[in-house]
């Protein structure tokens, strides 16, 4: 590993923080006290890092980082939801979402400056694509929002006014890769960031509490089930691959057949013994009586739960939610049938924080945003007409 710039240990999983001790002629255990100083205790100066050898820290202090992207604008919702937007760099920027709730406190992390698979109901997609990001890059949204939170835990200690936040007696106990990009698209450096998360020297979570969202990948998702088996959630959103052809381009790669194929692959070595299907709901697109039928029927053929999702609207989509009576009769045909179906509350939509909601900032290099419109709106509104 060349040393001639500084090595942001970030993005270094334990084998390779190992490796790179070991250059120096420090033990393994080192490298775990050094994993923990980073990632457990959220220590950015090696000075800080106490019982470690001075030389050690002098070497490490040469040598590398620790270096989160830096946030260029924090925002808090009135329900507690925080927004960060970092800065990744050439005029890119990703946002991240922490979400606090009675039982459990999510981080939303983002895995790519922008998206290629261009779904019409996302904000996200009409940004374009610029780039995928580092493990550094994604794992360091969850080193600061961590430290953040603890700040505000400290904070409502020592009496600190400010602090009394709905999120400042919650920890970060879940995460999901559901912000912007699609995590299967940037498979080895999301793997990096899975298998930080997971490690007991760093965030020590479990593998029921990192979710990854796909739009269906097929072949990543088979490599995901072998390497690094997470809870898995599919953005559905279509039941028949007329509409999901339009609703997420990617079917059009890898149709319903190949993907709920991969879906019970993936079950066979999945934390959990179901797959959550996500489901926007649509006004007069796909949320109708005959689409909750074939939602029944693609429930017997996968162990799953629905989890519908109110559409955020934004301007450029020209899409509408589905009426809340609408959404609720939905979810009713398919509890009726058996199904585990639930409809997701929707939170920090007054900071633009809500599902499909995520924009951040990406110089496109793919032209995405030019050609989305004519492609796949106009179809959809033809396909209602």
């Amino acid at each position: 590993m060349s040393i001639t710039e500084p090595i942001n240990l970030l993005g270094l999983g334990a084998a390779e923080l190992t490796d790179l001790v070991g250059q120096w002629g420090g033990k393994p255990f080192r490298a775990k006290q050094l994993q923990r100083w980073i990632h457990q205790r959220g220590v950015d100066s090696f000075d800080d890092m106490t019982d470690l050898a001075r030389e050690f820290r002098a070497q490490l202090a040469e040598h590398c980082s620790i270096q989160a992207s830096p946030v260029s604008i924090e925002q808090r919702s009135a329900d507690g939801t925080r927004k960060w937007l970092f800065d990744v760099g050439k005029n890119n920027a990703i946002e991240t979402v922490f979400i606090p709730e009675d039982d459990r406190g999510t981080l939303c992390i983002s895995s790519q400056a922008g998206c290629t698979v261009a779904c019409p109901f996302c904000s996200t997609g009409y940004q374009g694509f610029n780039r995928n990001l580092t493990t550094a890059e994604i794992i360091g949204q969850l080193w600061h929002a961590r430290r953040v939170l603890q700040d505000d835990i400290q904070g409502s200690r020592i009496g600190a006014a400010d602090a009394q936040t709905p999120e400042a007696t919650r920890v970060i106990s879940n995460v999901v890769m559901m912000g912007m990009g699609e995590p299967l698209l940037n498979y080895d450096q999301v793997l990096g960031a899975l298998r930080l998360m997971l490690d007991d020297n760093a965030y020590g979570l479990s593998r029921r509490r990192v979710t990854v969202s796909t739009s269906g990948v097929v072949p990543m998702m088979d490599r995901l089930g072998r390497d690094c088996p997470v809870a898995l959630a599919v953005s559905l959103h279509a039941p028949n691959d007329a509409l999901r052809d339009r609703l997420v381009p990617l079917n059009r790669k890898h149709p319903l057949s190949e993907l709920l194929a991969a879906c019970n692959r993936y079950l066979e070595h999945a934390p959990r013994d179901f797959i959550t299907f996500e489901y926007i709901m649509l006004d007069g697109v796909n949320d109708t009586d005959q689409h909750a039928r074939e939602l029944i029927t693609i429930a017997q053929q996968v162990r799953c739960k629905f989890n519908l999702i109110p559409f955020n609207p934004f301007p450029q989509s020209g899409l509408k939610r589905s009426p809340a009576a609408r959404v609720r009769l939905f979810a009713q045909r398919l509890m009726d049938a058996g199904i585990v179906t639930t409809v997701r509350k929707t939170r920090g939509d007054d900071i633009a924080a809500a599902c499909g909601q995520l924009a951040g900032d990406v110089q496109d290099r793919t032209r995405i945003n030019q050609r989305l419109p004519d492609r796949a709106i106009i179809e959809i509104k033809q396909e209602r007409g």
